[in-house]
């Protein structure tokens, strides 16, 4: 069940990185409709699909807390493949949420 949640982790932070693809420049509504945006959506759905697969299998209460790593990828994938900057306190920031997510998960 961690590859299943794993997987919609990753489904959901490609998602959003693919959002901000779609999103960056444009201004007009109509341009919002493009193939970032759209495949945002489908990466999304699918991660949200494994998601509630993985609701109906394991306690919420270990499936939860893996939407902390959501926000770690999110991170990563900002700063690796849109180049955003980074600080130490951010580091600082992403190591403290994979530590309480290693906390919760093997409790």
């Amino acid at each position: 069940m961690i590859l299943v949640l794993l997987a919609g982790t990753f489904l959901a932070a490609t998602g959003q990185l693919l959002f901000k693809i779609g999103a960056s420049g444009r201004e007009a509504l109509s341009s919002f409709v493009n193939a970032w945006l759209l495949s945002g959506l489908v990466a999304y759905a699918l991660g949200t699909l494994l998601w509630i697969y993985a609701l109906s299998r394991v306690r919420l209460t270990v499936v939860y807390p893996f939407t902390a790593l959501t926000f770690v990828l999110v991170y990563l994938f900002g700063v690796l493949i849109l180049h955003e900057p980074t600080t130490g306190k951010a580091l600082a920031g992403v190591a403290l949420v994979l530590g309480g997510l290693f906390l919760i998960s093997t409790a």
